[in-house]
């Protein structure tokens, strides 16, 4: 039976039989895979604690015919104590699990990966506000993904600047001419911050106001969500989202 070995995040998890688990993981090298992993609800398991979800692990599996086996498992990242432990924190990384998860074949690259990857630690270590890392992420994994939005020029006419309109269903910010009517405005420094989430500029991100960063966070919510075609379950259990 052929193996391989990859670094993966566990996305979630499901139970099959009386100890065992079906993971479903994204992966560095080898995209998305669906594994079982035996005996891991077991005490005596040696690596169950490594294949909980939010977890990162280098993991041996080998090739089976509809999924594969978890031969091995090593941490790499044991964020989901820290994460689980804070209720806002656990709703915002299983909004960005769930994103992940419901990437395509073609769109489960290294770098949607390594995206995860640096916002489940951020949240673990508390290293800035869960709704920004969140917003960050999803606006990154959506670009990764072929949707970025357009934030510096029209999305439908392509003239450059700064205009008071953003639209999810025509891709980002519009120009007043392309503007259907009774579109609403957008301030300028909402759409300042949508170019601060997309660029990792933590130090705007982290300074600005409330109202700012709440703006941001609607249109982030409304964009992912019509592009992904279907909401994102998480999203109203995050108190910053209701």
């Amino acid at each position: 039976m052929p193996t391989y070995r990859d670094e993966v995040v566990v996305l979630r998890t499901h139970k099959l039989g009386e100890a065992d688990r079906i993971l479903t993981l994204l992966s560095r090298r080898n995209g998305k895979i669906r594994a079982v992993a035996k005996g891991v609800r077991r005490t005596s398991s040696k690596f169950g604690s490594r294949l909980e979800p939010f977890m990162v692990a280098d993991v041996q599996l080998a090739k089976g015919r509809n999924l594969d086996i978890v031969q091995q498992a090593e941490s790499l990242g044991s964020y989901g104590a820290d994460i689980v432990a804070n209720y806002d924190v656990y709703t915002t990384a299983s909004a960005m699990v769930e994103t992940a998860d419901r990437l395509n074949e073609a769109e489960a690259t290294p770098q949607q990966y390594l995206l995860l990857v640096g916002g489940l630690r951020s949240l673990a270590r508390g290293e800035h506000p869960e709704r920004s890392v969140l917003d960050s992420y999803l606006l990154r994994a959506m670009a990764l993904s072929g949707w970025a939005p357009g934030l510096t020029e029209c999305a439908r006419c392509g003239t450059v600047g700064d205009h008071d309109y953003f639209l999810p269903q025509l891709g980002g910010v519009i120009c007043s001419t392309c503007a259907p009517a009774g579109s609403p405005r957008v301030a300028r420094d909402t759409v300042d911050m949508l170019r601060a989430l997309m660029a990792g500029e933590w130090e705007t991100i982290d300074a600005a106001p409330g109202r700012t960063t709440a703006a941001a966070s609607g249109l982030v919510a409304a964009y992912a969500q019509f592009h992904l075609e279907r909401g994102i379950r998480s999203l109203p259990h995050l108190e910053s989202y209701r």
